[in-house]
Parts: C-alpha cells; sequence; structure tokens
C-alpha cells in the first residue's frame, strides 16, 4: 500500500526502516537512497541480498492551466494496464487525486480518440489526468513537470485468491516482505549479509549500482518476480524460480548451482528459466563489473508490471532457500572460483 516511486521512495524508507529497526537488525540509509540491514557472519567474506523497493508509474510532463496534467512513463508502466481510475499525483506539499482519462466513447471518426476503439493500444501521449484543479491549486500542492504519478492508493489493496495474492506492486513489495522475513529469522549467516532495499531500479538499478561500488561484496542474490508467458517453460505455483540468463547477460553457474544445493536441502523443488525483456540489480551489476557473481531468486508471477498474482507459497519458499543458503557453508557461497565448480 506504501507508494514508491522510482526516486520519490519516502513512503516505504520509513516503513522499512521502522520494521528493520523493530526487529532488531543494525539498518541506515545510504546516500543513494538504499536501505541496507547488516548481519554479521561467522566467517570473512560478504554477500548481498537486493530487492527494489521502487515500483513503476508516470512522470509529469506538463502541467495545463485547465488543471490536466500530462504524462510519461516511469519505468516499465503502461496506461492501458491501468486503465481510467484514479492516481496519485505526489507533490511536494501534497498529494492529488486525479483520473488517468482516455476521453469519451461516444464519438466519431472526428474525435481522435476514436482509433483507439480498434486496435491501437493507449499510450501515455494519448492519455492525460483529470484533477479539477486550477493551476494555482496544482502549484500550491507542489505538482510540477517532474512529479510522480502512481495508481491511486486504494487500488493498491492486495486481494487473496486462495493461495494467492494479488495486487499492483507485487514487482517488487512481495520481495520486500522476503527481506523482512530474513532480517527476524537469519541469525548467524555463515557470511556477513546485507540486505538491501533497493532504490530506483525500475530505472536502471541505479541504488544496486551504487551500493555494490561501494561496499566489496563476493556475491550478490537479487529478489525478483518472474514472468509468466507462454514463451518460458515455468508452471504457476509455489516452485521458485532460479535465472539462468536475462536480457543483461547470463547469470553465475556456480552460484546457481549452490543455491540448487539448499533448496535440495530442503527438498524443495526449484524452476529453471531464461528470460528476455527483463533485467534484474543481479545482471546489471555483474554486467558492469561491480560484482563477480550475481543470481537471481524468483517466485512466478502473473501480470508482470499489471495487476499481478503470485503464489504466496512461492514467496515464503524465496525465504527459506536464502536462509539455508545463507546459514550453511554447503549451501553458502564458495569465494574460490575453482571450487565452485
Amino acid at each position: 500500500m506504501h507508494h514508491s516511486p522510482s526516486g520519490v521512495e519516502t513512503e516505504i524508507n520509513q516503513l522499512l526502516l521502522r520494521r528493520f529497526a523493530e526487529i532488531g537488525v543494525e539498518v541506515w540509509q545510504d546516500k543513494a537512497d538504499n536501505i541496507i540491514a547488516k548481519i554479521p557472519g561467522r566467517e570473512a567474506g560478504s554477500i548481498a541480498i537486493t530487492a527494489h523497493k521502487d515500483e513503476i508509474g508516470a512522470i509529469a510532463k506538463t502541467i495545463g492551466t485547465d488543471g490536466t496534467v500530462s504524462a510519461r512513463k516511469l519505468g516499465g508502466s503502461f496506461p492501458w494496464v491501468y486503465g481510467e481510475g484514479v492516481v496519485d499525483l505526489l507533490g511536494d506539499n501534497a498529494t492529488i487525486s486525479g483520473i488517468l482519462s482516455f476521453g469519451s466513447r461516444h464519438v466519431s471518426h472526428e474525435s481522435p480518440q476514436k482509433q483507439l476503439f480498434e486496435d491501437k493500444a493507449v499510450r501515455w501521449e494519448d492519455a492525460w489526468i483529470e484533477t479539477k484543479c486550477t493551476a494555482e491549486e496544482l502549484e500550491l500542492a507542489g505538482v510540477r513537470p517532474g512529479t510522480r504519478i502512481v495508481i491511486g492508493k486504494h487500488r493498491k489493496r492486495p486481494v487473496r485468491l486462495k493461495d494467492y495474492i494479488a495486487s499492483y506492486t507485487l514487482d517488487n513489495k512481495a520481495s520486500l516482505a522476503i527481506l523482512l522475513a530474513l532480517a527476524k529469522n537469519l541469525t548467524q549467516p555463515v557470511y556477513d549479509t546485507y540486505l538491501v532495499a533497493s532504490a530506483k531500479e525500475e530505472v536502471g538499478a541505479i541504488g544496486a549500482l551504487y551500493f555494490s561500488g561501494q561496499q566489496r561484496l563476493d556475491a550478490l542474490i537479487a529478489l525478483e518476480i518472474c514472468p509468466l508467458a507462454p514463451e518460458y517453460p515455468i508452471e504457476d505455483g509455489a516452485k521458485p524460480v532460479i535465472l539462468v540468463q536475462d536480457g543483461y547477460g547470463i547469470y553465475d553457474e556456480g552460484l546457481n548451482a549452490q543455491l540448487r544445493h539448499a533448496a535440495k536441502q530442503l527438498n524443495m523443488p526449484v524452476q529453471l528459466a531464461a528470460i528476455s525483456g527483463f533485467g534484474s540489480d543481479g545482471s546489471i551489476a555483474m554486467k558492469l563489473g561491480h560484482v563477480a557473481r550475481a543470481a537471481c531468486l524468483a517466485f512466478p508471477t502473473q501480470n508482470t508490471h499489471g495487476f499481478e498474482i503470485a503464489h504466496l507459497g512461492a514467496i515464503s519458499a524465496c525465504a527459506e532457500l536464502l536462509q539455508i543458503f545463507c546459514e550453511t557453508p554447503e549451501g553458502a557461497i564458495s569465494f574460490s572460483y575453482k571450487s565452485s565448480q
């Protein structure tokens, strides 16, 4: 329910800082707006487990004199996914509710939105946000070019479908829940373990790149969603997914083998996937040389970047697998490349 569009993540930051502090782990916020909890290890070495805390949305481009706002995408958002309905404009001084609008349907070919009736998807350039405020009222609220726009808070309320949870922004709020579970249950990891709620991932993994550039790490594991689609051989349900490749490159085979070994210790079936149109803190950090080894552990998700649906068992399985991975020498990372083969 907490708003956190890329770059304006204060609301979720406050929640995470409070939750980590209540658990009793060391926690801080760095200069890149990451929220980091550290659990000391028994031996020399360090790993990071990241879950990005930002969500997709839109960013205001122009503010009309009639109170309408034009917007462009922030991350991988599409207006037709949200449909007409309430959005929140996060002004500097106040949040203003508006209606994402596409225009009336009772029109002829003389109206530009007529072409949207057939086979053309609605673009941000075709949509606008009605606020019914004056330009002066919007200025007073601090609504300006650059203001972040997200799905209305009441529309984010999660729905339980048997063993599944459905909501906007499971990407990546469900992974934050995994981080909090690890903070609570992971007491004696083999190596120093950094639980990183990373900032601005949806616009280029900016937070994770800053952290991995500042903190020497032996490995980084990103927590993510895994899209369910006919092109990928991934089953819906409670089995987590280990990615072997995404749009930014391959993941580390040795690290993936150790994750599979940890799953085997739990008698937990896992799935493997090579996917495109996707990137994570892990693959981006490894491609840019910030970490030598990276992996991505995910839970199968329908309607990614929309009203997402995921099995609660897959989410909890990720937490269980990572706890075993971090706590046991057999599951945790081997820092020698030779020994990991």
